[in-house]
């Protein structure tokens, strides 16, 4: 039997219907992905209690606030621990999340502002993951898993 590594993932990136926008939207590498690791969708705003569609939200220093300036920061932590549980519970070593995003965004993140503006950061899953040692890709570096 061949052992093929677990890899968390964004639902969004895999086409599931879960992004705050109801849209819908996959990656051209999952197929690749697919065959190469075991894929565990999640999302974080959904296992937070948050539904699809929702407003848009951003992280306003250490809170996430919503485009109503309602504070949703208890869903997207609450989010965060069911994914660094589905994490343990699967051994994952890696997880590929969407950038940008206040639960998901590796790297850089949107301000605070709504206005499209990014700024350096991690949203809560991610810094979450980070620190509990799964390591952390955006949606756009997934080619450096699929190089032989």
């Amino acid at each position: 039997m061949i052992y093929r590594e677990n890899i968390l993932i964004s639902a969004c990136l895999l086409g599931l219907y879960c992004r705050y926008d109801g849209k819908i939207k996959r990656l051209n590498t999952v197929d690749e992905l697919i065959d190469k690791y075991n894929l565990i969708p999640l999302c974080p705003e959904i296992m937070g209690g948050l539904g699809t569609p929702r407003n848009p939200a951003e992280i306003s220093g250490d809170k996430v606030i919503n485009n109503l300036g309602q504070d949703v920061t208890a869903y997207f932590d609450r989010g965060a621990k069911e994914a660094l549980k589905l994490a343990r519970l699967f051994n994952c070593k890696y997880a590929i999340l969407k950038e940008r995003s206040p639960s998901c965004g590796y790297g850089k993140i949107y301000d605070g502002t709504f206005s499209a503006t990014l700024t350096v950061g991690n949203g809560k899953t991610a810094e979450l993951l980070l620190a509990n040692g799964i390591r952390v890709l955006g949606d756009t570096e997934i080619e450096r898993l699929l190089i032989p």
